[in-house]
């Protein structure tokens, strides 16, 4: 058995999210965790809101409440909607925690120990018309490098330059929109990421088999231009984590807040440590998945992310890790992905743009979803959400394929043999192909899963489900009961066994649907099949089973124009 631990990026606590931000990392990394559980792995799988910085300050702001109240209710409804999608956390945190508190401020005091942490007296954008410092995301203008008009001030979202406020043209505050910005001087402290360059080449290096998007982000960070770059780890805010070396006082930082970047990486250690807290699990639990020095050497670590995240997660936090000179968990697979746009543009948080998480469950059960968002996830390229598409992909998928299978092969048996298993006949030459068939191709859906090619791998999963459907179509069990109802029902037999056999195959991917067959098969049973033969007998003759509501109705035409018409415009 395998230990595999499992982190997805971490939401912004400062509203419901978009599909976008779902299929960038929490849906994929759910497939994986699913997957790892099928598979009889010990998994691990932890996310958190993340609640510190200047967009929680102005979300909560703008809904009228103290700031932590508003993190408060926001991860209750992060957490709510995570659930409604069937995301199998182990833990959902918050990177608030007291927990994470501490380990931050510990991580500070091992870095400056070390000598990797410099104060910087610095001149930083100040906007009068809101009357305060302006973090670099919030500050806007137009990228030096490709001419994007929307750069940030830490970061292009284009061309994912490395940028400071200064560098931009045309500078503006997010907040207000205000040009009436000047630079004053303040003092915060620099994570000295340039000192740890080299081990940081090297560890990137080793990872031959990250994805090529992946390695490319971090190698362009470490390369271009001056290369790697000392980064900022402290901002005059209110709302964070205070500057703190361990649990000493820092002085000449007193009123100063950690930097979102810096403290959120670091969440997902104290997510572990939430969890075991939460279970009086004692300090071992979580030890066994993060230190190496007590047990974690034998964890494979897994992170999931939209490409926008990489850097961070390649350079930033293994720095932090590294430079700490402790025992702590490296990551050892980072899976990125492109973005997903939407009909004809972009998916925005910020600009209200597409279908938003609250919205997708309100039109449509969480499967239908999940299937489409998996199945066109973003790998080599992004990709787009159009409603043609999602129709097409529904109802092809979904209801002609494996609902259509379902519905006849149970409603069949029930009218010919009753609701149970019926006895009779034996598997023949059609049968046997079909196992050699199915063996194959569950032998390349586990290589395409265990290797996260997720588009492969449902496209594997929708053969099966095609293998199915091609074989009672050939095999005809409503022809074969006229000449030879023995026949018939060890068709009907195995074709029954083929839906415990779907459910088991299909619940990484919609694992709602999954559970409804089980339950239609009367069965709890959901060992995975290693021997395909085998699992084609798990369902005896005699056991019995109900006919299923429908598991997937189709997508009409009237409903993909009105959901194109109401989602065409921003979130209101």
């Amino acid at each position: 058995m395998t230990r595999v631990l499992i982190t997805s990026a971490i939401p912004y606590i400062n509203g419901i999210k978009h599909l976008g931000n779902l299929i960038g990392s929490q849906l994929p990394a759910d497939l994986y965790a699913r997957y790892n559980r099928g598979r009889g792995n010990e998994v691990l799988f932890l996310c958190a809101t993340d609640e510190h910085g200047t967009p929680a300050e102005l979300a909560a702001a703008k809904a009228g409440k103290p700031v932590a109240e508003y993190c408060a209710e926001m991860h209750e409804v992060q957490a709510g909607l995570a659930k409604g999608f069937g995301l199998s956390f182990d833990h959902f945190g918050r990177s608030s925690s007291p927990q994470n508190h501490h380990l931050t401020q510990h991580f500070a005091g091992r870095l400056a120990e070390a000598g990797l942490i410099r104060e910087v007296s610095e001149k930083q954008v100040y906007s009068n018309a809101d009357g305060r410092f302006l973090p670099d995301r919030y500050i806007e203008g137009t990228c030096p490098n490709c001419g994007y008009d929307k750069a940030r001030g830490d970061q292009c979202e284009n061309c994912t330059k490395q940028l400071d406020p200064t560098d931009l043209i045309e500078p503006r505050s997010a907040i207000s929109g205000s040009t009436d910005l000047e630079v004053r001087e303040t003092k915060h402290l620099y994570l000295r990421q340039s000192a740890l360059k080299d081990d940081l080449d090297a560890w990137i290096d080793s990872k031959s088999d990250w994805p090529v998007l992946t390695t490319s982000i971090a190698k362009k960070w470490l390369h271009d231009g001056d290369g790697l770059q000392d980064r900022g780890i402290t901002r005059d805010l209110d709302w964070g984590i205070p500057v703190k070396k361990g649990s000493d006082d820092w002085p000449g930082m007193e009123g100063k807040v950690f930097y979102v970047w810096f403290d959120a990486p670091i969440e997902y250690i104290a997510c572990a440590v939430e969890w075991a807290d939460a279970n009086d699990l004692g300090d071992a639990a979580w030890q066994r998945w993060w230190r190496t020095d007590k047990g974690a050497e034998d964890v494979r670590y897994v992170q999931f992310m939209g490409k926008d995240n990489v850097p961070f997660h390649t350079l930033s936090f293994p720095a932090t890790i590294l430079g700490s000179g402790e025992p702590w968990k490296l990551v050892d697979h980072l899976k990125s992905f492109n973005y997903l746009n939407y009909d004809g543009g972009q998916f925005s948080t910020s600009q209200g743009r597409g279908v938003f998480q609250d919205q997708a469950l309100d039109i449509l059960p969480a499967d239908y979803w999940r299937w489409w968002l998996l199945s066109h996830v973003p790998e080599s390229s992004d990709s787009e959400f159009t409603w043609g598409n999602f129709q097409q992909s529904v109802n092809k998928d979904l209801a002609d394929v494996l609902g259509n299978f379902v519905s006849r092969i149970t409603k069949f048996c029930r009218s010919k043999f009753g609701e149970a298993v019926p006895e009779g006949g034996s598997y023949g030459p059609q049968e046997d192909a079909l196992i050699a068939d199915l063996t194959t191709r569950i032998r390349a859906y586990e290589g395409h899963m265990d290797a996260m090619e997720i588009r492969k791998a449902a496209g594997e999963l929708r053969a099966i489900w095609v293998a199915g459907n091609e074989y009672l179509q050939s095999a005809a069990p409503w022809s074969s009961f006229k000449t030879d109802p023995d026949q018939a029902a060890a068709q009907v037999r195995l074709g029954l066994n083929l839906i415990r056999l779907y459910a088991v195959l299909s619940a990484p991917f919609i694992p709602f649907a999954s559970d409804a067959m089980l339950a239609a098969m009367q069965s709890d049973d959901r060992s995975w099949p290693e021997d395909v033969a085998a699992a084609l007998g798990a369902l005896p003759a005699g056991h019995g089973f109900t006919v299923p509501d429908v598991l997937f109705a189709k997508i009409t035409d009237a409903d993909r124009e009105e959901w194109q018409a109401r989602f065409s415009g921003s979130r209101s």
